[in-house]
């Protein structure tokens, strides 16, 4: 299992996975703005940045972080935005070395605290992250979401 920084010539590869992961929780998933939106983030690395998880050159997972600054720290805080292995692959590494890429990704960018969302039934998830010190809000915070109309 190897773990390397996607390129541009991964989004394909990428995008296979991101529908997988999306197909899981019965997500559709548009290709044409996933494609875009790895591009962009591959592209611009301000925004953040992509691994891709490989067993014999094949991929077989990836993550992605994204980051925003925050006044809570006074500094960067990065976003585990997506993170998905294939089935078959699972609780073989992969996830574990995704996610210390990500951390020393993190660490090399100066930010000072790593947030992620998990489905409050995905147990082998919420395991993982807490294993790489990633525990839930226990301060009565609440994350709200919303989409900003154009």
């Amino acid at each position: 299992m190897t773990v390397r920084r996607a390129h541009s010539a991964d989004v394909g590869a990428l995008i296979a996975l991101m529908r997988e992961f999306y197909a899981e929780s019965g997500f559709p998933l548009d290709q044409q703005w996933a494609r875009g939106a790895f591009t962009r983030l591959i592209e611009d690395p301000e925004l953040g940045c992509v691994w891709l998880a490989e067993h014999n050159d094949a991929p077989v997972g990836h993550t992605v972080l994204t980051l925003r600054y925050t006044m809570e720290h006074g500094a960067p805080s990065g976003y585990i935005d997506d993170l998905f292995v294939r089935p078959e692959f699972r609780r073989r590494g992969a996830a574990r070395a995704l996610l210390s890429a990500l951390i020393a990704e993190c660490r090399l960018r100066g930010c000072k605290a790593l947030y992620v969302e998990v489905g409050d039934r995905n147990t082998p998830a919420m395991h993982l992250y807490e294993q790489m010190g990633l525990k839930p809000f226990q301060d009565g915070r609440v994350l709200l979401s919303g989409e900003i109309d154009r």
